[in-house]
């Protein structure tokens, strides 16, 4: 069963049932206020890959955003297979695909989505000249780094809401770390956690089994658990 986790500002623990994702209420309910979303994806797959596309899809349902906008960084661009680069070396790239967005949308709210690697810089972005996000939604944040060092300067320093989506067997973000790092953010700070997920939240058969329940019914939950964290965004703006 999935759970979520509220911040020191709205602490609490809600069991997330399957129901239909909840309409996101923008200013005056209007639909010119739909959310535009900028979604990065991880380090290992473009945006083309079956995950990317899948989650674009529930996304753009379960926020009714006006549009899910999903880009390639220039190191896999094009089919090219290269390491990815430091973090920090994407911002620009990263920032210039989200002022086009908002050029393409003004005044509609801004909401950053990152995939693993993506999330990272999604947040490292949110904070920088001239971008001005409602939200950041990290799918599978990679807490620990390569020589498993907790990374947390990028999420202390964050200043706009951000929702955290960890599958509980992900290696890169173990709960009790990541709850850790929430309890010293000073952002408003949510979690929801899938239960038997891995890193990208697959979960195993006899998991899936036991709860009764599909990894689309997984998924969805998730989604409609960020449809409800920016609806509640958005409503007090």
């Amino acid at each position: 069963m999935a759970k979520t986790g509220a911040s020191k500002r709205k602490r609490a623990n809600v069991e997330e049932d399957k129901e239909q994702p909840v309409e996101v209420k923008t200013r005056k309910g209007s639909r010119d206020k739909a959310p535009v979303v900028v979604f990065a994806h991880g380090a290992g797959a473009p945006s083309t890959s079956d995950w990317m596309i899948r989650w674009k899809e529930l996304l753009a349902k379960a926020l009714s955003a006006v549009e899910v906008v999903t880009f390639d960084y220039p190191y896999i661009s094009g089919g090219k297979k290269r390491a990815p680069p430091k973090a920090e070396k994407l911002i620009d790239f990263h920032s210039d695909i989200i002022k086009k967005a908002v050029a393409k949308y003004p005044d509609h709210p801004l909401i950053l989505v990152g995939k693993s690697m993506g999330s990272r810089v999604s947040c490292m972005v949110a904070g920088g000249e001239h971008i001005f996000a409602s939200a950041v939604v990290c799918l599978g944040y990679p807490l620990k780094g390569m020589k498993g060092a907790v990374r947390d300067d990028t999420l202390l320093q964050l200043k706009v809401p951000v929702m955290f989506v960890q599958g509980s067997k992900d290696a890169l973000c173990p709960l009790e770390k990541l709850e850790a790092v929430r309890k010293k953010m000073t952002s408003l700070n949510e979690l929801y956690v899938i239960e038997g997920g891995d890193h990208s939240f697959k979960i195993g058969k006899k998991h899936l089994q036991l709860e009764g329940s599909s990894q689309e019914e997984a998924e969805e939950c998730a989604a409609n658990a960020i449809s409800k964290f920016i609806s509640g965004l958005m409503e007090g703006r």
